[in-house]
């Protein structure tokens, strides 16, 4: 009877510290989580804040391969639409509503590769979701000011990707191929100038900011903790206390 006490009491002790130091390592992980938060989150307002950049850094950048460190820096550039290749990405909400995201290829004074641009969001109409704003049309040069990203998100996609102005995603190597337009693997999202439809519906451009809040990390952390000291405090009283009493009742 002795010995299977025993062996119940080190299985209860093993597993409750098992649970106590799995708890604690997710806390301590969500932590790291954090701190790695908020090196991005400093990171990105250092580049928010460095000089604008154009058309020759962004080369440059190309053929030394670093066009990834330039995400979240800011651009001004001169260049032409590319209007023939706007495509239209479908299934994306913007303040609750349906809609699109308006997507061009500008390209350089030069020869070189363009860059896509997220020129802004537009409202799907409910009567006919094929139905498609007018863009204005300029042969002048246009400039515009906007933040590198990365290309837009990619959305799960049924069959084959669509070839229309109407489309799920869009990759740059695709669209690259298609119109045999070289292209930069980063785009703009586009912030300036205000630029309207033919029938007047302003592109919106309430663009989502980068996710790098550390406190949802720290939340996180505080329940771990919580938890793993839940363990410990009914191991205690379970393997400690409460048998203390009992045998202090018994005298």
């Amino acid at each position: 009877m002795t010995t299977r006490f025993g062996v119940q009491r080190w299985a209860v002790t093993l597993s409750a510290l098992l649970a106590i130091g799995a708890t604690a390592r997710l806390g301590l992980w969500q932590l790291d989580r954090a701190a790695e938060k908020r090196a991005l989150q400093q990171q990105l307002a250092d580049r928010a804040a460095a000089p604008v950049l154009g058309w020759d850094e962004l080369e440059e950048a190309a053929a030394r391969g670093t066009l990834d460190a330039l995400v979240g820096r800011a651009v001004r550039l001169q260049g032409r639409w590319q209007d023939e290749a706007t495509v239209f990405l479908d299934n994306r909400p913007m303040n609750g509503r349906a809609g699109f995201i308006v997507v061009t290829p500008l390209l350089p004074p030069g020869q070189g590769a363009a860059l896509l641009v997220q020129r802004g969001w537009v409202p799907r109409r409910a009567d006919d979701r094929t139905a498609l704003p007018t863009l204005r049309r300029s042969v002048e040069p246009v400039r515009i000011e906007g933040r590198l990203a990365p290309p837009p998100s990619q959305l799960f996609e049924w069959g084959p990707p669509a070839s229309g102005p109407i489309r799920q995603n869009i990759d740059p190597a695709a669209i690259s191929a298609e119109w045999r337009l070289p292209l930069l693997p980063l785009s703009v999202q586009q912030t300036a100038p205000p630029e309207a439809t033919e029938e007047g519906l302003a592109l919106q451009r309430d663009w989502t900011p980068v996710a790098v809040d550390p406190a949802k990390h720290i939340g996180y952390a505080v329940q771990w903790f919580a938890l793993s000291a839940v363990f410990l405090g009914l191991y205690v009283w379970y393997q400690f206390l409460q048998p203390r009493r009992r045998r202090g009742a018994r005298v």
